[in-house]
């Protein structure tokens, strides 16, 4: 299970459509996710949406301070938005949306460790606010009618030879092996894994799949909790 406490406070800004601030132990994400019309090239004219995302940390979520973003982001922005976006679009029937664009925009405020993971989890639970508002100005039954699943992240590694779940910087920092994992209703969506200092057998990679699998199913209940839903499809 989780290392460290896991908290979400919805609707933290009023303008979008769902918003969360999400916190895991001292990392702290502003995950927001807005309704638009616009749509990318490839899907207008499809009859379906689409979803993408944005990932940034702001200057005095680091020490040192980190260089805020320009008109060029840095590759590791850019890495983790294009993982943000597939995370969340594997947990929507795009083409149930009707024309319109889901943008996630996910701030680290503060960054103790696991800012991808804890921007994804929060990012659902975002989305998920989205797709009411949405299902109540389609006419829908709720935002079941668009979910395909529930889907967190965390992370996982080996620190000091013992698998530790939700790293903290300090940790994240001398791990041995460190794994970012994704999955949705129980199965794997992505699976970023590195050995930091040597290679590590098939064996322990099957136990670090299983503490991240563990550890997830703590974040789906958190997730639920906040939403006050028994399951992410209750409301379908």
């Amino acid at each position: 299970m989780p290392q460290r406490p896991v908290t979400f406070q919805r609707q933290f800004v009023k303008h979008p459509a769902g918003s969360c601030l999400v916190s895991f132990g001292s990392t702290r994400v502003l995950c927001t996710a807005s309704l638009e019309k616009e749509l990318p090239p490839h899907r207008r004219g499809s009859g379906g949406g689409w979803l993408s995302a944005e990932y940034a940390m702001l200057p005095g979520s680091t020490s040192p301070r980190k260089r805020r973003d320009g008109a060029k982001q840095d590759g590791r922005s850019v890495e983790i938005q294009r993982l943000i976006g597939r995370s969340l679009r594997a947990a929507v029937d795009l083409d149930k949306l009707g024309e319109v664009s889901v943008l996630i925009d996910c701030d680290v405020i503060q960054a103790d460790g696991g800012t991808r993971t804890a921007a994804i989890t929060g990012g659902w639970v975002a989305l998920y606010d989205a797709l009411t508002a949405l299902a109540a100005q389609q006419g829908k039954s709720g935002p079941g009618h668009y979910l395909l699943g529930q889907v967190a992240a965390i992370s996982v590694g080996v620190v000091s030879s013992q698998i530790e779940v939700d790293l903290d910087y300090a940790k994240d920092s001398i791990a041995e092996v460190d794994m970012n994992v994704v999955m949705r209703d129980g199965g794997f969506i992505e699976v970023q894994g590195t050995g930091e200092r040597a290679a590590f057998p098939r064996a322990q990679l099957d136990e670090l799949l299983d503490a991240a699998h563990q550890g997830i199913d703590e974040l789906y209940r958190a997730q639920r909790s906040a939403l006050g839903i028994g399951t992410a499809s209750g409301s379908r």
